[in-house]
């Protein structure tokens, strides 16, 4: 099982770990301005790499790629020329059934927000862990992050290009995630995520945008 692997970005995986991942639709950042940001952010990470002191270098690497993430979101939010049919109610209504269709499955879906091209989720991956199963049986029959992406997005891109009328590729292949560390962090997390709306300027509190969903305990 692998828990660490590398397309473009490189993925840390943590078995029963949570995830904040993004995914956003095909062409919804135009390369010029992606490739800018990926010139810095490689830089950045070459020069975190050079540290000596491990403890300092991952941390570093953490914090390099978080923000990474972050501008990521604040690019999809300018752009106004790319794909914006995640708003459309029907494909809206998807993304969210097909979210909550593995939730007490794969994950527990602690909350997301749909926005016109992208997609924010907070997931935690340790419902699939029994108290009483060995280290064999957990890797054997866990579904990773990596997979449990493709399962989600795969219908919705049906589903979807049915609806428009369209074929070939609907989502980025590649998503953007990051693992959560403590519970601050997981706050902030949540926070962040249901906050994207307001700051999109789409709704003054976020509990009145229809592209959001918190669990609540």
């Amino acid at each position: 099982m692998k828990t660490y692997y590398r397309q473009r970005l490189p993925h840390i995986q943590p078995i029963g770990a949570s995830f904040f991942v993004t995914f956003r639709l095909y062409g919804s950042i135009p390369y010029a301005h992606l490739g800018k940001l990926k010139e810095e952010y490689q830089k950045k990470i070459m020069e975190a790499k050079c540290l000596k002191d491990l403890k300092a270098k991952n941390s570093l690497l953490f914090d390099i790629r978080k923000r990474y993430l972050f501008q990521i979101d604040q690019l999809l939010h300018k752009i106004v020329n790319g794909p914006i049919v995640l708003s459309q109610k029907e494909i809206l209504d998807k993304t969210k059934e097909v979210l909550h269709r593995f939730d007490g499955e794969f994950y527990d879906l602690i909350c997301y927000s749909i926005m016109s091209n992208h997609v924010h989720i907070l997931i935690d991956t340790s419902i699939q862990i029994k108290e009483d199963q060995y280290f064999d049986e957990i890797t054997d029959k866990f579904t990773t992050l990596d997979q449990i992406m493709k399962r989600v997005k795969a219908p919705i891109a049906r589903f979807a290009n049915t609806i428009l009328n369209t074929s070939g590729q609907f989502w980025e292949r590649e998503s953007y995630d990051i693992y959560i560390r403590n519970e601050i962090m997981k706050s902030n997390v949540i926070s962040y995520i249901l906050e994207n709306p307001v700051k999109a300027k789409l709704v003054e509190s976020w509990e009145d945008y229809s592209g959001n969903y918190l669990k609540m305990d």
